[in-house]
This record gives structure tokens, C-alpha cells and sequence, in this order.
């Protein structure tokens, strides 16, 4: 898709989003995700706890579909998670023909009628821009995990980051300590990757993160088990 097009598609969206009235998220707006072609990602969709029990949707401009959440397809599943006030949108098996624009959408029950949307520009590419080894690392109490995130030739000089989905805090390249998380090193080996190496880590930095390459960035979830589970589990 040219950027003309995009940048079309784009003012069609938000005219239409604007005429059934909408709140948007800046979350990952303005951001591509891309994703291998034949892969798969999951996307993680926040909300304000107030909305835990509203409807929420998966809205495709690449096919017009509304899919409710806690439903699952051959390729598609729409899961909540409301004690987590998010709900996670799994797409498999991507193709060509399913890049361009996603949102998500909770519908708030406010009068006058308002929706909150989050907005996701999905590329599907042979070579993802960015791209992660794995979707998912975990790591107990205490201890520390480490990402490697990848990038094209072209994205060189570009912004490298690692950021928190929630509440959008990134780190950069170097060091960073704080009393509340655990400290993040990212260092880029100026060939096309960086590594993130996260120490000390705390059970509240469990959740979803992003490595981010300029404009263009690739989902990853953190899992941090508590530091007596590991022991009892080498204890029997």
C-alpha cells in the first residue's frame, strides 16, 4: 500500500469513527506493527477498569467485521482478560491482503453514545521491518529476562526503544534504574538488532511491552512468576 493510499484510508477512518463519536487512544496510533507473512501476533488492547463490563470489538477495515470479544476462529480470536482491564486480539496465518487498519473498540454506554477505539496499522511483509524471536519471555522474581528485537537495514539510525503498553513509558538505548521496576540496558549492536536486558525484576512488571524502530513496532509479553514458585519447583 503507497503512503498515499494509507494516508486516504486514514482521513476515511477517522471520518467515519467521528460520526458515531469516539475517544481515541494514543496508544500505538500513528505506529506499524508488521508482522512476518504466514505468522502471527497477538495485540493487546487496554481500557479504563470502569469498562470492564462493556462490550468490546475487534473493528477490520480489510474486511468491515465487527468481532465481539471471547470469540474464537481458525484464525482469529478476541479474548478478554477484565481483571487485567484488557482484552487480546490473536490473528494467524497473515497475509498480503490483510495489511492496513484495525481497532479496538469498547463501546462505553455514555450519552451521548461514545466509543474508544485504539487504532493499528497492521503490515504483513516477507521481511518484517521488526520482528522479535519470540512473542512471549518470562522470568521469575528477582532474576532477569532478555529480548533481542531486530530491524531492517533501513531503520539503521532510527529510534530504538523498549516501551510498556500500558501506560506508553519507554527506555532508549543505555541504562535506566528506577525504585519502582527493575533497571533496563539497551544496547544496539549496529547490525540490525538490539538487546534489551531487564534486572531485578519485580512481579508488577509483568505485561505487555514493545521493541519500537522509529515508527514501526513488534508486541511482546513479560511474565514474572514469583521467586517461591521457582524454589518449590527445584525443591521436589
Amino acid at each position: 500500500m503507497t503512503a498515499y493510499a494509507k494516508k486516504n484510508t486514514l482521513y476515511i477512518s477517522i471520518g467515519f469513527w467521528l460520526i458515531l463519536g469516539v475517544e481515541c487512544y494514543s496508544g500505538w496510533s500513528n505506529r506499524t506493527l508488521t508482522i512476518q507473512t504466514g505468522g502471527s501476533v497477538t495485540i493487546p488492547c487496554h481500557y479504563d477498569e470502569k469498562y470492564s463490563q462493556q462490550k468490546k470489538y475487534w473493528f477490520s477495515e480489510f474486511d468491515q467485521s465487527n468481532t465481539y470479544t471471547n470469540t474464537t476462529q481458525k484464525n482469529l480470536s478476541v479474548i478478554d482478560h477484565p481483571d487485567q482491564s484488557l482484552f487480546t486480539v490473536t490473528m494467524r496465518n497473515l497475509q498480503n491482503k490483510h495489511t492496513g487498519l484495525y481497532y479496538c473498540v469498547v463501546k462505553t454506554r455514555e450519552q451521548p453514545p461514545k466509543n474508544i477505539i485504539n487504532e493499528t496499522y497492521l503490515k504483513i511483509q516477507s521481511a518484517p521491518d521488526v520482528s522479535v524471536v519470540s512473542s512471549g519471555v518470562s522470568g521469575h522474581e528477582g532474576g532477569d529476562i532478555s529480548v533481542q528485537c531486530f530491524y531492517s537495514s533501513g531503520y539503521k539510525n532510527k529510534l530504538k526503544e523498549w516501551c510498556r503498553y500500558e501506560d506508553q513509558s519507554c527506555y532508549t538505548v543505555g541504562r535506566t534504574n528506577t525504585s519502582q521496576n527493575s533497571s533496563v540496558q539497551i544496547s544496539d549492536d549496529g547490525r540490525r538488532s538490539f538487546t534489551v536486558l531487564m534486572t531485578g525484576l519485580r512481579l508488577t512488571d509483568s505485561g505487555w511491552y514493545f521493541c519500537s524502530v522509529g515508527e514501526v513496532l513488534n508486541p511482546v509479553h513479560l511474565t514474572v512468576t514469583e521467586a517461591e514458585q521457582v524454589f518449590n519447583l527445584f525443591s521436589k
